[in-house]
Parts: structure tokens; C-alpha cells; sequence
């Protein structure tokens, strides 16, 4: 399996180049030439693997030149630390299913994807006599799942921006009380689209990027896409064995777009008629929910909420789905997304927009009906919504109908105590958060300023 640019400027590179490159030189993100078409026997065959065992055989079809053995190897190691033995159980509450996907180290979704990733850099470095410094910047939970994943790792440093002040205290803690030599925790002075701004940025500038041997966490690195395509055909299995059924819909909380566009590319692999809708659920920073429902990618104010993780207007894995959009061709994607960045908006014709809603429905859902979604659910089912995954169970809940619906549940509901302490008026917290508060932290402020941090990662690669 060979890997190209949304914006069609490099030649098809491989796994291990796609992975160690994150973004790609053209600026574009980086995609598998082709999505293999499975076959309803290898679906069958499928059904009944246990979670590791399905993502060997998922992941082997992006990542084929990885030896067998060594494969096996680095997915049993990535999620032997998860606290629960299905990696992410499904379980039934109402009329929902909940794909619990927290059961990681840093207790939330990011976890399933950046175990691996963490252990694919080590693998390929080390194959290569070679080191790398990860830069990223995260809304929240990306941040520490990313330090879990490479803390104390040879031959990595980690750098990640997080927006001051923006994060809930739990995540903070995450990510600044992880004190190896490795690890940088750099909080700016600006919102999340800044950072990731600065971000690709400095990925852009090739001799600098290439000089300081800089790698991505972020989810514009294919191999956090390719982890996350396995939970949705792992729970597909797991429903449809409950409720003796072929079809079912996703209900995904996204701000990104990367979770979701994982689920997009399950449902291709899968073929349509088995995953049937894809409800796509933002809070009230809805550029994602005005494209599908309007036609209208335009850049808007962020607005700080109560689920922070999701407090994105440019939404950095949109581009994924744009190239599929534009039939997969890479000079379309490429001028819109120069005139995206020269204008900050792009609108869509009616019969695209028809297209699009083929592929999602969407929803955009406010805080007061977050804060009530977590109330009742809590009451009707005895069940903690943390409120990512209450944005989620709403949009869900306006659109279910007579198939099962699965809603992904991204992050424990301890790490967001003031929000959930507001719907049911008390959240215990687990054992690995109450300890948090007591432990030495770390981190600088800085300016929201690709110069500083240029000079940052200039004076640590050393």
C-alpha cells in the first residue's frame, strides 16, 4: 500500500514514510492510494476476533511491509495497559449503545490511536538509527494521550501547545504532571486554532521541519486514522451480534472531523449497507454541522464550552473528506484549499451538498441541551455523560429511529467535573485523576507566535 497528498505533490511513498512524514511536504494530508474492498467472507471471518486480533487484520491492509510478528507485536504492547480486556466495550443504555472508548491511560478516546502511534515511531526510529521531535497542538485530550504515548520513549521529544487557560483542569494536569526529560508542555496564549496554526506552519517550512526532524501526533498523521477505523467495525460486530441485525448508524462528536472521517472509511470498508448514516455532532462552534446542512465551511469565532476538546472552527482532517468529495481529484482539492486560506470560507453547490448529506447528517447541539442531556441520561439510566459524548448521545437521540445506533463516548466523564457537577451535582473522580492534584507540574506560557516557537524547538533539539 502506497501513500499520496490530498494536493497530489509528492510521489506515493510507503507506511513507514507516511507515518514518520505526518503532514506531507505539499502541505496536504497524506492517504492510502486506494481503500481495499473486503469481502462479505472476510467480514464473516471478522466477527468473532477479539479487539487486537481485528486490528492486526485492519491495520495489515494500510501497513502490509510491517513483518507479521513485529505488527502483533506492537499492537498487543499498545493496548495491554487498557483497563478493560475488550479495549472498548459497547454496553446498552436506553435506546443507545455506548462505544466506550476511555478505558486508555489518560482516559479518553485519543488514547487508541496515539498508544500506537507512540509505538510505531519507536519501531521505525530505531530501525533507522534515527530520532524525532513530535510537535502538536491539542483542544484538550490529544495533548496527554500523546505524552502517554511517547513519555520516556529514546530517541523522541515531545512539544505541545495548548490553548491557556482553555482546557479543563483535569486535562491540564494530564498533560504538565508528566515530568520526563522528553516532554514539553508549552500552554499559548490563544485558542486551539492557533496553535494548530502554528503547527502547520512550521510543518510548511520544509528546511525547518527537515533540520529538526520534526514528526505529527495530531490527527492529520494517517496512522491515528487508520487506529480509529477499527473500533467502529469492532462495535459494528458487537451490536449486530446482539440485536441480530446487518445495518446500524454511528453518532460521533467531532470538532476535528478525524473521528467521524475514521468512520467514513469503515463504512467503505464495510461497504454503505452495513453502517447506514454517520450523525455528525458539534456543539455550538458548528462549522462542520453548517457544512453539511448549508453547503457553508466558513471560519467563525471560537466559543469556550463546556466539552473543550470540540471548540474548533477549522476542522484540520476536513481536507481528507474534500479529496473524496472531489472525486479524488488533487488539484481541486489543492485550490480549495489555497482559496480556504485566502478567504476563510468555502461554499458548496446544492448537488454537492446533496452528496454530502448521503455521507452525514448533522447536528449541532447547544450547552444548556448538553447540561440537560447529561441530567436525564443520568437519571433515566444511572449512567455519567461526560459532555463530548452528551453532545453526541443528544444529536443521537434526535435521529434514531428504528435501527440500533451507536454513540461514541470519547472521554471519561471525571475529566470534566464542573461541567457534569452542574447536571447531576456530584462526579467521584477515578483513582488515576484524584491524583493529580498532588503531583509537580510543569509547563511554560508562551505568545501565540510561530517565531517563539520556532525558538523553543531550536533551543531544546539539542
Amino acid at each position: 500500500m502506497k501513500y499520496i497528498s490530498t494536493r497530489g505533490g509528492i510521489s506515493p511513498i510507503s507506511f513507514q514514510e507516511a507515518v514518520m512524514m505526518g503532514l506531507a511536504t505539499d502541505g496536504g494530508l497524506l492517504l492510502p492510494e486506494s481503500i481495499p474492498e473486503i469481502s462479505a467472507a472476510t467480514i464473516q471471518a471478522w466477527r468473532t476476533l477479539k479487539y487486537q486480533d481485528l486490528a492486526f487484520e485492519i491495520i495489515s491492509l494500510f501497513a502490509g511491509e510491517i513483518p507479521a510478528a513485529d505488527l502483533r507485536g506492537l499492537i498487543n504492547r499498545s493496548y495491554a495497559g487498557f483497563r478493560h480486556k475488550e479495549i472498548t466495550p459497547v454496553v446498552k443504555h436506553g435506546e443507545l449503545y455506548i462505544l466506550e472508548l476511555f478505558h486508555g491511560p489518560t482516559l479518553a478516546f485519543k488514547d487508541i490511536a496515539l498508544q500506537l502511534l507512540g509505538n510505531l515511531f519507536e519501531y521505525f526510529l530505531k530501525e533507522g538509527n534515527r530520532h524525532l521531535n513530535i510537535l502538536g497542538a491539542t483542544s484538550g485530550d490529544t495533548g496527554s494521550a500523546a505524552i502517554y504515548g511517547v513519555r520516556g520513549k529514546e530517541r523522541i521529544k515531545i512539544f505541545i501547545l495548548h490553548p491557556h487557560k482553555r482546557v479543563s483542569r483535569v486535562q491540564e494536569l494530564q498533560m504538565t504532571t508528566v515530568l520526563d526529560d522528553n516532554v514539553f508542555n508549552l500552554a499559548i496564549l490563544g485558542t486551539f486554532d492557533d496553535g494548530q496554526a502554528i503547527v502547520k506552519e512550521i510543518f510548511n517550512d520544509l528546511p525547518f521541519k527537515e533540520r529538526h526532524c520534526l514528526g505529527a501526533i495530531n490527527s492529520i498523521n494517517w496512522a491515528r486514522i487508520l487506529a480509529q477505523i477499527v473500533y467502529y467495525i469492532y462495535s459494528y460486530f458487537r451490536v449486530c451480534e446482539q440485536e441480530n441485525c446487518r445495518q446500524l448508524d454511528f453518532t460521533v462528536p467531532t470538532g476535528n472531523f478525524g473521528d467521524i472521517f475514521a468512520g467514513f472509511l469503515a463504512r467503505r470498508l464495510l461497504t454503505p449497507s452495513r453502517i447506514r448514516r454517520l450523525v455528525l455532532a458539534t456543539n455550538q462552534n458548528d462549522i462542520l454541522t453548517r457544512f453539511v446542512e448549508d453547503g457553508d465551511y466558513s471560519l467563525g469565532e471560537v466559543s469556550q464550552t463546556c466539552s473543550p476538546s470540540m471548540d474548533i472552527q477549522l476542522a484540520s482532517n476536513f481536507e481528507r473528506y474534500l479529496y473524496f468529495l472531489n472525486g479524488q481529484d488533487a488539484g481541486q482539492t489543492r485550490q480549495q484549499m489555497e482559496d480556504f486560506t485566502a478567504q476563510g470560507a468555502l461554499h458548496f453547490s446544492p448537488e454537492i451538498r446533496q452528496r454530502v448529506q448521503g455521507d452525514f447528517q448533522a447536528r449541532r447541539i447547544g450547552e444548556a441541551e448538553v447540561i440537560r442531556t447529561i441530567r436525564e441520561f443520568y437519571e433515566l439510566n444511572d449512567y455519567v455523560l461526560d459532555p463530548h459524548t452528551a453532545v453526541g448521545v443528544a444529536a443521537g437521540l434526535r435521529h434514531k429511529d428504528t435501527l440500533p445506533m451507536i454513540c461514541l463516548s470519547t472521554a471519561h466523564s471525571g475529566k470534566f467535573g464542573a461541567a457534569v457537577g452542574q447536571a447531576v451535582g456530584r462526579q467521584p473522580l477515578p483513582e488515576p485523576l484524584r491524583e493529580l492534584e498532588n503531583k509537580e507540574s510543569r509547563c511554560e506560557v508562551v505568545a501565540a507566535d510561530a517565531a517563539v516557537i520556532r525558538a523553543y524547538l531550536e533551543e531544546h533539539d539539542r
